[in-house]
C-alpha cells in the first residue's frame, strides 16, 4: 500500500488522524477535511483534494500516502459475484468478496480479517491452510474501498442508495482474534461523514471466540453471526477444535449475554450442511432445544466442496426438510445459495485457486531446477 517511508492515512481512526495533523503543526479541521476527501469522495490524490491549499497538498504527499491494496486478480462469477485477490507490500494476499442480492439492486462485502486462519475447521478449505498474520486496520478498510472503486462507487450517496450497501466480516480468519485492527476498520466504516454504512447494515462472524463476544457487542454493537454447525460438543468439537476450548454452554450462555440481540436484531447462527454428518431431523429438533429462549435465526449452508475435503453436501431434500422443521418452530431458516462457486468464491472456498495455483508454478520452478526467489505467499482459502 506505501512502497516508502510515507505513512499510509487509511485505517487511522479520527482521533490517529487529527493527530497526525497536529504533529505537522496543522489545525483539527485539516483532518476532517481529509476524512471527507478519503471516506466520502475515495479520493487517493492529495493533488485533487481542491479545498485543499496546494502548498498543503504538496506538504500532504510529501509524508502520506492515502493507499489502497494491490488488485492482483479480479474475477466475476456468471451469477453476479465477483472476488478481488488483493495484495499487499508483504507480498501476502487477502481475499475480498462482493456478493449481489438476487434483485441485484444491492449486495454484501464479505471483507478477510487474516492472512490465513488459526481454526482448522475441517469443513473449511480456509481452515486447512495455516495463519500468516492479522490484516491491520488499513488492509481490512482497503478492501471495501477497492471494492468501491471497482464499482465506481464515489463519493457516498447522501441518499443512502448504493450497490455495495452491507459488510460482513466472514471472509478469511476470525475476526474476534483480530479484535483492535477490526474494531478501528469497523468504526471507519460506520462514520456518517465518511462510508457511513449502518451499524445495522454489518455483521461479524465468529466460530466463537467466547471471551471476546459481548465486548464486540458493547464496543461496536454490530451484528452477531455464530459459525455453530453442530448441536452436540462431541460433533462441534470434531469438526471444529475452537469448541474444546469453548463449549457449547459456554457459547450459548455468550450469545444469550451479547448485547443489543432482540427480536429485531436476532443472532444468526450460520449451520452448514454436511451429508450424513449433522443433516437429520434429530439434529434439527436438538438444534432448536440449543437455541432455545434466544432472539435468534438460522442461515443453513449448503457444503460448498474443495478438493481433499472429506465431506459431502447433504441432499438436496435433506436440507429442505431441516430447513421446515425449524420454520415450523417459528424461526427463519433459509437455504443459503451459493454464489460464486464457479470462481472458488462460495463459503468456505477463499483463496484455495490463487494458492494451488501458486504451489503448481512453485513446483515447476523446482522441477526445472530454478530457486524459488518470489516472496512466499500465505497458504490461506
Amino acid at each position: 500500500m506505501a512502497m516508502d517511508d510515507r505513512k499510509i492515512l487509511i485505517g487511522l481512526g479520527r482521533d490517529a488522524l487529527a493527530a497526525e495533523m497536529a504533529a505537522i503543526g496543522e489545525k483539527p479541521f485539516r483532518a476532517k477535511q481529509l476524512w471527507h476527501w478519503m471516506y466520502n469522495r475515495g479520493e487517493t490524490d492529495f493533488s485533487r483534494m481542491t479545498s485543499i491549499s496546494k502548498p498543503m497538498q504538496a506538504a500532504l504527499a510529501e509524508r502520506y500516502v492515502v493507499g489502497r491494496p494491490k488488485v492482483a486478480r479480479d474475477l466475476e462469477s456468471t451469477d453476479g459475484t465477483r472476488k478481488w485477490l488483493l495484495e499487499y507490500d508483504d507480498g501476502n494476499h487477502a481475499e475480498t468478496v462482493f456478493i449481489p442480492d438476487t434483485d441485484e439492486s444491492r449486495g454484501s462485502v464479505c471483507i478477510s480479517s487474516q492472512v490465513g486462519c488459526t481454526l482448522t475447521c475441517r469443513f473449511c478449505h480456509t481452515g486447512t491452510q495455516t495463519l500468516v498474520r492479522n490484516l491491520t486496520a488499513a488492509e481490512i478498510v482497503g478492501q471495501f474501498l477497492a471494492a468501491r472503486d471497482a464499482y465506481g462507487e464515489w463519493p457516498t450517496p447522501d441518499d443512502g442508495g448504493r450497490l455495495l450497501s452491507n459488510i460482513v466480516m466472514m471472509g478469511m480468519g476470525e475476526p474476534l482474534y483480530n479484535f483492535d485492527e477490526v474494531s478501528t476498520a469497523i468504526k471507519i466504516l460506520m462514520d456518517g461523514d465518511g462510508i457511513g454504512i449502518s451499524r445495522r447494515r454489518i455483521t461479524l462472524s465468529t466460530s466463537g471466540v467466547v471471551p471476546m463476544m459481548r465486548r464486540c457487542g458493547e464496543e461496536l454493537g454490530v451484528n452477531l453471526a455464530v459459525s455453530l454447525h453442530a448441536v452436540t460438543d462431541e460433533l462441534r468439537s470434531r469438526i471444529m477444535p475452537i469448541n474444546k476450548k469453548y463449549p457449547l454452554a459456554e457459547l450459548m450462555r455468550a450469545c444469550r449475554e451479547y448485547p443489543g440481540a432482540s427480536n429485531a436484531r436476532r443472532i444468526t447462527f450460520e449451520y452448514v450442511m454436511l451429508k450424513g454428518v449433522n443433516d437429520s431431523p434429530a439434529d434439527a429438533r436438538a438444534l432448536l432445544a440449543l437455541i432455545k429462549g434466544l432472539p435468534a435465526k438460522f442461515n443453513l449452508i449448503p457444503f460448498n466442496p474443495w478438493p481433499g475435503s472429506e465431506f459431502e453436501c447433504s441432499p438436496a431434500a435433506d436440507v429442505r426438510r431441516f430447513s421446515d422443521i425449524l420454520q415450523d418452530a417459528g424461526y427463519s431458516a433459509p437455504i443459503r445459495q451459493p454464489r460464486g462457486r464457479d470462481i472458488l468464491a462460495a463459503c468456505g472456498q477463499l483463496r484455495s485457486a490463487s494458492e494451488r495455483q501458486r504451489h503448481s508454478r512453485q513446483a515447476a520452478r523446482l522441477a526445472a531446477g530454478i530457486e524459488d526467489d518470489h516472496h512466499p505467499q500465505p497458504a490461506v482459502p
